[in-house]
């Protein structure tokens, strides 16, 4: 296999010896199937690696040639890949339309974006690398459905309860197959073309029915059709330029058991507060007009007090010293919490966490370095602020970076200014989040619950402070 060791050996210089070996022995050894869309959480889980360093091995693999990452907008309700993109910037449509489920589905960044990554043709050709020679069940397993569906990887023996019929049409080609029809619903959907059809099956029995539908590339989904139960002959004729897989599918809950099965994946909220992914990739992450919802995320602002005497009394350089070494520890919590810096604000930053105990850890953690780096440099007039806030927001590009915004932004930000020295200041949702109150109370702290007026904001809102 083409220069794979050598390219490993660039991603051990940013991650663990394990972490690196694991990588190697996935792309020399896996199926292809283990190396198509792979979730960098179930190789973590597989080999006992933490999914940080994991997410971070992938990343680094995408900048060495190893892996190519991609965005899958995916259904909610069943689970299927709406859309890919290789960036971001490409998710463009305000809906993706899922014809199976006849849903609309909004791209959201915690909930509908995943993260996958599928190894870079160069280094090992795959058969998801040409996708139309996959047999029917494996493209639908592999193209199809999405990293989190917790499917086997072959689906044929699992489906015989909830398939009538499936079929093979070559482009152009036309297939007709008689098809027993029980009362219920059944769904034909073709996963090359993601068109379908809802076939209301009611009445008294019947002979001789014929349906003919056609496949095109149209992405008609929805309509409902009335048969008869008893025998149908189907005709169906494929007119595009692809090979279509129609599947004939039947409705109901033992279809819902198979598709409802989940496992965790990388959200694109995740890979947007991983510290690796924002440090590779600095710019070109999204469109200058593209605004991408998401539903909760965790703020983190801190802000050094007195920073402005603390330069009057030591001097410039010793303050630029001191200070930088504050923003080095900073980025280190955030980044071994699941964080990541979006950007400093003279002496403050401001960092996000995909949850508020993450966000909590490192906020403790970080008030936990100050009074080291005090105790190092024998002082005690190095104070830091820290306020927390979790909420929904909007990614955007601000300033030609990845940023966020939104009152959720505007609330973690002031709340800052009201911090004090021995107190990190939250807001209701951070500490009503059950993980958040299991480490609060693991690290014997208790919340002080009080009221403030934040600047700008209307309104007097609950706040609690946390112990440092």
């Amino acid at each position: 296999m083409p220069d794979i060791a050598n390219r490993v050996m660039a991603v051990r210089q940013h991650v663990d010896e394990t972490v690196a070996a694991a990588m190697a022995r996935l792309i020399e050894e896996a199926p292809d199937f283990g190396l198509n869309r792979v979730n960098p959480l179930a190789f973590a889980r597989t080999n006992g690696l933490g999914e940080q360093e994991s997410i971070a091995a992938f990343l680094h693999a995408t900048q060495h040639g190893l892996f190519e990452l991609s965005w899958n907008v995916v259904c909610q309700s069943c689970g299927g890949v709406l859309y890919q993109a290789e960036s971001l910037q490409g998710i463009d449509q305000h809906h993706y339309n899922c014809s199976f489920c006849a849903l609309d589905c909004e791209p959201t960044l915690d909930e509908t974006v995943e993260i996958t990554f599928t190894v870079d043709p160069r280094i090992r050709h795959i058969a998801a690398h040409d996708p139309d020679s996959l047999p029917l069940w494996d493209y639908t397993r592999q193209i199809f459905w999405s990293s989190g569906s917790d499917l086997p990887e072959h689906l044929a023996p699992i489906v015989s309860e909830v398939v009538l019929d499936a079929f093979e049409i070559a482009p152009g080609a036309r297939m007709g197959r008689q098809v027993q029809m029980r009362e219920g619903v059944a769904i034909l959907f073709d996963p090359v073309t993601h068109s379908s059809r809802f076939l209301e099956v009611s009445g008294e029995p019947a002979e001789g029915q014929r349906l003919s539908i056609e496949l095109d590339d149209a992405h008609q989904a929805g309509e409902t059709l009335h048969v008869a139960p008893g025998p149908l002959m189907l005709d169906l004729e494929n007119r595009t330029n692809r090979r279509t897989m129609p599947i004939l599918w039947i409705a109901g809950k033992t279809l819902e058991a198979i598709l409802t099965r989940r496992v965790p994946v990388l959200t694109a909220k995740r890979l947007l507060t991983h510290q690796t992914f924002r440090d590779i990739y600095r710019t070109n992450v999204l469109d200058l007009n593209q605004r991408f919802r998401i539903t909760s995320l965790t703020f983190l602002f801190t802000d050094l007090k007195g920073s402005t005497e603390l330069y009057e009394r030591i001097g410039d350089l010793a303050a630029f010293d001191l200070v930088r070494s504050h923003f080095q520890l900073m980025h280190q919590v955030v980044s071994a919490h699941g964080g990541a810096v979006v950007k400093t604000i003279g002496d403050a930053i401001m960092a996000t966490f995909p949850t508020p105990a993450q966000g909590v850890a490192a906020a403790l953690d970080i008030r936990k370095v100050i009074d080291e780096l005090n105790r190092r440099d024998s002082r005690d007039d190095l104070f830091l602020k820290v306020g927390l806030h979790s909420g929904p927001c909007l990614a955007v590009l601000m300033n030609e970076r990845q940023d966020y915004f939104g009152q959720t932004v505007n609330l973690a930000s002031r709340l800052q200014t009201i911090a004090t020295p021995d107190m990190i200041f939250a807001t209701t949702p951070v500490v009503e989040d059950e993980e958040a109150r299991t480490l609060l109370a693991a690290r014997g702290r208790s919340l002080h619950g009080t009221t403030a007026f934040l600047r700008r904001l209307s309104g007097e809102i609950p706040v609690y402070g946390i112990p440092a």
